[in-house]
């Protein structure tokens, strides 16, 4: 399919599928952040420690690298809404019944291992589906401004989640915010149940599953902006997840004075999100990937403040600084898959982001420790931000990178134009380190 044909298949301004898929993402948000914390403290409540909460948040992990590319070419075979409903019940069933064990006051680690590894087994069948199906419900023209809004959602939904999640935490048994987490999947999959995908051109019979993740991975490495942009960032999240994941808490713990000064950092960060996600409402940079890719420089600022390590205002400050530039970034980087990439193969494109971006997360986080034994905390802080600097430096000698620009509006969009059936429908109706 070429570009143009993707673009007229889909609805000419954001609708009835935008709205479904932001209402939906807000309420799994702001149950599964809420979730995360809980999750952890299920597993000191029942007397494990911090190797037992590593060996959980691993388990959880280690299936969403597993499955993506499945999930990936699965979306592109099946009816995308089909694939996140699915995977969103399969979310439910799993945290109710961790919810339960938690309430029943007995978990068993391995109990809670398993129920975690389904989570994200349903996870990596659900975010290539769900990239997909955002990206085909939006013409290029509104792309930019949606997925800035799509993210400034999402990421209020984060902050709220994990605050909700630790006031009711401070309150109550942590399996209650489990069996919050599992209400909010059935609510979101029932949403997305009503999701239209009558704009999207049918799936031309294939040769099979691993064909098709074939015919992903072509996709993926015939383009170098793509592959070199996700290499980029394999480093870049598993420098800053080690950095923010491990040294930060210790950091905080052991120069600024508590986990209090940490938790100022992180609303900082957050708040960087919003703002970012609000700027990109506004901006259209021309070169998508080249300002996409300087705003990458600035997250390397918080291992480097980290590293001083900077007081606490400073610490705020280029934090929220990351904060902004990440989602200038993200912004970015969802335009340029919507323009570029065919809309028959965004959810087997996108997996292969997602694998490429999360891999290394694990190996990172688990190499944190004795890194930090060999070098010191200091030296493997600014380790990280180095990593970050030179991986971005080097993508940015990549010529498609520099080059690739914003397509101008249609014509037919320009005039105001029916796109056919596409529109009609509009007018009824709406993953990483962001």
């Amino acid at each position: 399919m070429t570009i143009a044909a993707a673009t007229a298949s889909r609805p000419s301004h954001p609708g009835r599928n935008y709205r479904l898929l932001t209402a939906a993402a807000i309420i799994t948000g702001l149950g599964t952040h809420g979730a995360l914390i809980a999750a952890a403290f299920a597993v000191l409540n029942a007397g494990g420690d911090g190797g037992d909460v590593g060996l959980v948040a691993a388990a959880r992990t280690a299936p969403l690298v597993l499955f993506l590319l499945v999930g990936g070419a699965i979306a592109d075979r099946l009816p995308r809404h089909r694939v996140m409903v699915a995977a969103n019940t399969l979310n439910c069933l799993s945290q109710a019944a961790f919810a339960w064990l938690v309430l029943a006051g007995d978990p068993k680690l391995w109990q809670m291992m398993l129920l975690t590894a389904l989570c994200g087994t349903g996870q990596a069948f659900f975010n290539p589906a769900a990239e997909g199906m955002l990206m085909s419900s939006v013409s290029r023209e509104q792309a930019s401004r949606a997925f800035a809004l799509f993210r400034m959602a999402m990421q209020g939904a984060t902050i709220g989640g994990a605050a909700l999640g630790g006031a009711m935490i401070a309150a109550m048994n942590p399996g209650w915010v489990l069996a919050v987490d599992a209400a909010a999947f059935a609510v979101a999959g029932g949403l997305r149940a009503f999701l239209d995908v009558g704009h999207i051109p049918p799936r031309a019979p294939g040769g099979g599953l691993l064909a098709d993740m074939r015919d992903g991975w072509q996709e993926f490495i015939g383009r170098p902006w793509l592959w070199s942009i996700v290499a980029q960032f394999s480093v870049v999240v598993a420098a800053v997840g080690a950095a923010e994941s491990v040294y930060g808490p210790l950091v905080a713990r052991d120069e600024l004075g508590g986990a209090r000064p940490w938790g100022f950092a992180l609303a900082a960060f957050g708040a960087g999100t919003l703002g970012g996600a609000l700027l990109m409402t506004r901006w259209k940079p021309r070169r998508l990937l080249l300002a996409g890719t300087f705003c990458v420089f600035p997250l390397a600022l918080p291992s480097a403040g980290l590293a001083v390590p900077l007081p606490v205002g400073g610490l705020c400050v280029v934090m929220f600084v990351s904060g902004v530039a990440v989602e200038v970034f993200g912004v970015s980087w969802m335009t340029a898959m919507h323009q570029e990439i065919p809309e028959e193969k965004l959810s087997r494109v996108s997996a292969y982001d997602w694998f490429g971006s999360v891999a290394m997360m694990p190996v990172a986080t688990a190499l944190a420790g004795p890194v930090e034994s060999l070098v010191g905390r200091s030296a493997a802080l600014w380790g990280c931000a180095a990593l970050i600097v030179l991986v971005t430096g080097a993508v940015l000698f990549v010529p498609e990178v520099r080059r690739l620009t914003r397509a101008p509006e249609t014509a037919e969009v320009a005039a105001g134009k029916d796109l056919g059936p596409a529109s009609a429908d509009a007018e009824g109706s709406v993953g990483r380190l962001g």
